[in-house]
């Protein structure tokens, strides 16, 4: 008698060959992330961070360890609950603590407790150390080459129309990184404007969220505009994905994307009135003139 070929248990049962997916998330998710928490670092300091969203407000990054509450003063406490980060505490012995007030590259606070401030000084510690091994290079504003001059006027968060909505960037446009996970399990490092890849304009445009609503008096913004690619090219920047993962809808997001709607009242901040590309040259004799007003 020929002995079959299929597997079975213990008890006889055949084994059932399930075939494998891909993990994907869904297309109503409301985090579209794999997982909360998601782990990062920051880009002033170089510390692991956790992300966590919140109620109807842009995510938080918060310290990856509790912290008891008799050491933190109740206006820094935050809680978790389902996935979602509160900005207080929940009643219990610990609590979570924003990346923020204890960013060794960022000013403290005058109320900081002294806890927080040996956490500050090793955190301090741990940067020195990644800088000094060089693992990890602080990001500035300062950190400009003289050989561009045409960045000076670069915005830190750009405003970027695409698909005739208006949104405001996280980080500058040649900054944006794609969100999809790679096979390794990490986040892909390409960035959304590619080298052979089509690229938007800087325009000037009344300072506005979008066509309709009205402009702020006399206010003029540089806005980078992406209305003139094709509707793939700006889905692609929406869903905020590097050419090869665009293709590959199977990937799943492994970080947020940088777009928040734009709205000139609550960011009037980052509305800049020149454009990056725009290069103030001095006049001649300017300094002449200056010299002899004096």
């Amino acid at each position: 008698m020929r002995p079959s070929s299929t597997r079975r248990h213990w008890d006889g049962s055949p084994v059932q060959a399930h075939q494998r997916r891909s993990l994907r998330v869904e297309p109503d998710s409301p985090t579209r992330l794999l997982r909360c928490a998601q782990r990062d670092r920051c880009r002033e300091c170089g510390n692991p961070v956790e992300w966590y969203h919140r109620v109807r407000d842009r995510p938080v990054r918060l310290h990856p360890q509790e912290l008891p509450v008799a050491e933190v003063p109740a206006d820094y406490r935050w809680h978790v609950s389902s996935g979602l980060a509160h900005p207080a505490g929940d009643g219990t012995a610990w609590c979570r603590l924003a990346h923020t007030v204890v960013c060794p590259a960022r000013d403290a606070g005058a109320a900081i407790v002294p806890a927080l401030t040996r956490l500050r000084r090793m955190l301090a510690v741990n940067t020195r150390r990644l800088t000094d091994a060089g693992v990890f290079t602080p990001s500035t504003p300062t950190d400009r080459s003289p050989q561009q001059p045409e960045d000076s006027c670069r915005p830190a968060r750009p405003v970027v129309q695409l698909l005739y909505v208006r949104y405001l960037a996280a980080r500058p446009v040649g900054e944006i990184q794609c969100v999809a996970q790679t096979r390794q399990r990490d986040r892909c490092t390409h960035r959304m404007l590619a080298l052979d890849g089509l690229a938007g304009v800087w325009k000037l445009v009344p300072a506005t969220a979008a066509q309709g609503q009205l402009a702020l008096p006399s206010e003029a913004m540089a806005l980078y505009d992406l209305s003139s690619l094709p509707y793939a090219e700006q889905l692609r920047w929406r869903t905020q994905r590097c050419p090869q993962h665009a293709a590959a809808p199977t990937a799943a997001d492994l970080a947020l994307t940088d777009w928040e709607p734009f709205d000139p009242l609550v960011h009037h901040a980052h509305v800049h009135p020149r454009l990056p590309t725009h290069v103030r040259r001095p006049r001649p004799g300017g300094d002449a003139r200056r010299a002899g007003r004096r």
